[in-house]
């Protein structure tokens, strides 16, 4: 496996177009909808794209990420960008970080120093970790896919094959979205390369959507699952991605105004925000995803993830041993994210060993609350240390 250094570095021509066709958007009518109950607000969208177009600082965010150092590579035809941070600690723990849609790798930018430096954070430096973040195969730089029916599973496969190719046989994985899906596969069918797995979104292979049990809640939880309403805010989204991606990509890769409605409306919907989506990304966060969507050209091939996962049936089996999820697990539980699973039935398809309930944060986790997620990364590892007999 051939691993190269990757620099992020978009075309003027590109950041030319773009702005060129901001500015020839064609503004769609507009009734009633100052409560965002029709979808995206214009005046809100009209406003970003004012600033897409002639504030925002594209160059200054490439920085940013090149301040990481990046890599690319190639497994079986599947192109693979990730970062790669080495730890700073006396025995750091190989993690990797795995993102969901409309995330990127960047979702993670607060994290991955703290991961990798505590000290420099006022951390323990025994909690150090080589920190990798890859980009799943069709979004941003890990595109574009050469063949149809790359999702969780592949990627669970491709995976392991990557951190090996790194010098790593067991490692731990963290995942929120379509990341929890990818790392909850590596603990199930890949349980004996993973120290553990981290999930923010609960998952569990083989276990119908219909097993929950509302009254197998416990009180703490009990609240959050009664206001979760999975199908209002993620329903229709879900329906839209496995069945008619490549419609909705025709239209999302003619215009950047529209692909930005799209994941913003998501963006706010999903996020713990209260309505308001810059109390948890301002403009510039917003910004560098959507860009790195248009500029990479993945919204068809980000999407496309839903359907080769099919992410509307349970997740499949690789085995039938029990539990499912065979690698010691941990889950952090975010009051609003999209769906909750009661403690009771993780413990009973996973070997759970942490179990927390974080005061505040949504679907998107790491972006949210990073320190939160930091923090309980840390202590889920902390006893699979010592135990983790981890080769390099």
């Amino acid at each position: 496996m051939k691993i190269e250094p990757f620099t992020i570095a978009v075309p003027q021509e590109e950041i030319d177009a773009l702005r060129a066709r901001l500015a020839a958007t064609r503004w769609a009518p507009e009734l009633g909808n100052a409560d965002w109950s029709y979808g995206v607000n214009g005046a809100y969208l009209r406003d970003l794209a004012a600033y897409w177009r002639n504030g925002f600082d594209w160059r200054a965010q490439e920085a940013r990420m090149n301040a990481f150092p990046h890599f690319r590579t190639e497994i079986d035809g599947v192109p693979i960008h990730f970062i790669h941070v080495r730890g700073k600690g006396p025995d750091p723990v190989p993690l990797m970080l795995n993102h969901g849609w409309p995330w990127t790798f960047w979702d993670f930018q607060d994290v991955i120093a703290p991961l990798a430096d505590p000290a420099a954070f006022g951390g323990d430096p025994a909690d150090a970790f080589d920190v990798i973040v890859p980009s799943l195969p069709g979004f941003a730089f890990s595109g574009p896919l050469p063949r149809e029916g790359i999702g969780y599973v592949e990627t669970a496969d491709l995976w392991v094959r990557l951190m090996r190719g790194l010098g790593y046989d067991r490692f731990v994985a963290h995942g929120g979205d379509a990341g929890a899906f990818v790392s909850a596969r590596l603990g199930h069918a890949h349980a004996d390369a993973m120290i553990g797995v981290h999930l923010n979104l609960p998952v569990l292979p083989g276990v119908p959507f219909d097993a929950i049990d509302p009254d197998d809640f416990g009180s703490e939880e009990r609240a959050m699952f009664e206001a979760q309403d999975f199908e209002g805010r993620h329903l229709t989204h879900l329906m839209v991605h496995i069945h008619e991606p490549q419609t909705l990509a025709w239209a999302m890769h003619d215009s950047p105004v529209g692909q930005a409605a799209w994941m913003l409306h998501r963006r706010r919907a999903w996020s713990d925000c209260g309505g308001d989506v810059e109390t948890r990304f301002d403009k510039d966060r917003l910004l560098t995803h959507f860009s790195l969507f248009w500029f990479t050209n993945s919204f068809a091939g980000s999407i496309r993830y839903y359907r080769a996962s099919a992410f509307h049936q349970p997740m499949g089996l690789a085995h039938h041993r029990s539990p499912a999820i065979e690698a010691p697990t941990g889950i952090a539980v975010l009051p609003r994210e999209l769906g909750h699973l009661p403690r009771s039935l993780v413990a009973a398809h996973s070997d759970l060993r942490h179990w927390s309930i974080l005061p505040r944060g949504g679907h998107f986790a790491a972006a949210e609350e990073p320190q939160l997620i930091t923090g309980d990364i840390r202590a889920f590892v902390r006893p699979l240390r010592a135990a983790s007999g981890k080769e390099r």
